[in-house]
């Protein structure tokens, strides 16, 4: 077994991460924001190589989405697992247009089913619950400051009012609260700073859950701020002690590319370091690409290479669509083989496009998909980050059309005659000298080669120009009709796309 892992262990739009350990395994969830099923759940027995096993939130009773329309990036907020008394437990907001919805779900099994969801009365986001050697519950939350109460475990009825705590060093937007004991200290850990270029992680130590709290002298611990390092804004981390005693750190962090100020494309992702306690303080190695180091527990490989051949019953977990359930707009059993997409009058500026995507997770990848228009008006590839950022290649009557939305920019890059009734599109990502990448839309001819229909530059599906906190998802749309994808290819590029 190498020593080494490679960085982010979860690559892509995977934020917010929180990690529990149960005997051998350890269990991950990340944010989702409005994307349906709602937080995925991740399985690894050594902290490197996770594999999805299914999605917390993944039926109505659980989540509603339809008060998010307000901006793309509300939705599910910052999920934390724990696991107590024989069950697991995932707390989290649901950030509307009218405020928080803070709940939790539980489970015996983490791959399901997950109960409904048990509302808690606090305005905030950023929830975690811990309980302390006596049984009680403490909640955790933020609110332009760490606040902190205890709650019946039960049925989430508050047994305090909650009280300021421990909220960092006075850097902006405390966040992200996490509580842990450790031989027989008890620590508080936050993120502060923002979750941009400024992220850090901060921590404090005392004699239980509420304190009195005694701030790290080397606070905040972590932070990449005003570094080179090739990977930034890391921040927001969890903590959790593998098998053979010794400690990691999961945290998100982004790979910006390109010149000033740089930009990150496929969102926020999870990162991995390891922790050693030194005077009674977690000491973070450095967050780095390569790691030397790496955890206990066998190697288990994970290809994020994908070609969905839509033979199932149901779709693999890792497929989304917006504010709605994939299977409310597609079908897997209506023409066998085939994924099909019902779309009605909404297009991908609208809240709620019929699109089904997955999420972009290498700078250079290849994606292609066999599309029959069917009755539809339109029907594509896109490749989204919200509302008013994507790009996409779809067939429009004969024609095989290229278009943009940049903000309040809409334009047509590019039509072609369509060359069939069946059509592979294609959507690739290529090297850029001076912006993430460069985007090609396009199809393959009879003869499988690309005829590229427009190339547009990748930046303007960054973070740092549509603001939010979303990534990169790739995927099939339809408009005012029905179209049918016979299979969807996904793999990465590692050698640089020549045309």
């Amino acid at each position: 077994m190498t020593d080494a892992y490679t960085n982010p262990v979860l690559p892509g739009f995977h934020p917010d991460p929180s990690v529990c350990r149960v005997g051998d395994d350890y269990y991950l969830v990340t944010s989702t924001f409005t994307y349906f099923p709602g937080v995925p759940i991740f399985r690894s027995r050594n902290l490197v190589d996770w594999t999805q096993i299914g999605n917390v939130l993944d039926r109505p009773s659980q989540l509603d989405l339809d008060d998010t329309r307000g901006w793309a990036s509300m939705g599910v907020w910052a999920p934390t697992i724990r696991h107590h008394d024989g069950r697991f437990w995932m707390i989290t907001t649901n950030q509307t247009d009218h405020g928080s919805k803070n709940f939790f779900v539980t489970a015996d099994d983490p791959a399901g089913p997950w109960t409904d969801s048990v509302p808690l009365a606090v305005d905030g986001c950023d929830p975690e619950l811990a309980w302390d050697v006596d049984g009680a519950c403490w909640l955790h939350f933020s609110k332009f400051g760490i606040y902190r109460c205890r709650i019946d475990d039960s049925t989430g009825a508050l047994l305090d009012e909650p009280e300021a705590t421990w909220s960092g060093t006075g850097l902006q937007y405390p966040e992200s609260p996490h509580l842990y004991e450790h031989d027989g200290v008890w620590y508080l850990m936050i993120a502060e700073g923002g979750t941009h270029s400024g992220h850090a992680v901060s921590i404090a130590r005392g004699p239980g859950p509420a304190g009195p709290w005694e701030g790290c002298p080397t606070n905040p611990f972590l932070s990449h701020r005003s570094t080179n390092q090739p990977i930034q804004n890391t921040g927001h981390a969890d903590l959790v002690e593998a098998t053979d005693g010794s400690w990691w750190m999961i945290l998100l962090g982004v790979r910006p590319r390109g010149l000033s100020p740089a930009f990150h494309v496929l969102g926020r992702e999870t990162f991995l370091a390891p922790v050693e306690w030194i005077d009674g303080w977690p000491v973070v190695d450095e967050v780095a690409l390569t790691v030397e180091r790496r955890p206990p527990g066998p190697v288990e490989p994970v290809s994020d290479a994908a070609r969905d051949e839509f033979d199932g019953p149901i779709l693999h977990p890792r497929w989304l669509a917006v504010r709605r359930f994939p299977d409310a707009i597609s079908s897997l059993e209506e023409r066998p083989g085939w994924l099909t997409l019902h779309g009605d009058d909404a297009t991908l500026d609208a809240p709620t496009p019929a699109f089904v995507g997955r999420r972009q997770q290498h700078h250079l990848c290849r994606v292609r998909a066999r599309l029959e228009i069917g009755t539809a008006r339109e029907a594509g590839l896109a490749v989204l980050l919200d509302d008013t950022a994507h790009y996409e290649i779809g067939v429009v009557g004969d024609q095989v059309v290229a278009r943009a939305r940049i903000g309040s920019l809409q334009v047509v890059l590019g039509e072609v005659e369509r060359p069939a009734a069946s059509i592979d599109l294609a959507v690739e990502t290529r090297p850029s000298l001076f912006g993430p990448d460069i985007v090609v839309l396009g199809f393959e001819d009879v003869r499988g080669d690309l005829q590229i229909v427009a190339e547009l530059d990748g930046r303007y599906l960054s973070t740092e120009v549509t603001g939010g906190f979303l990534g990169r998802v790739i995927g099939m749309y339809a408009v005012g009709g029905t179209a049918a994808f016979d299979w969807f290819d996904y793999e990465e590029v590692t050698a640089p796309i020549t045309a």
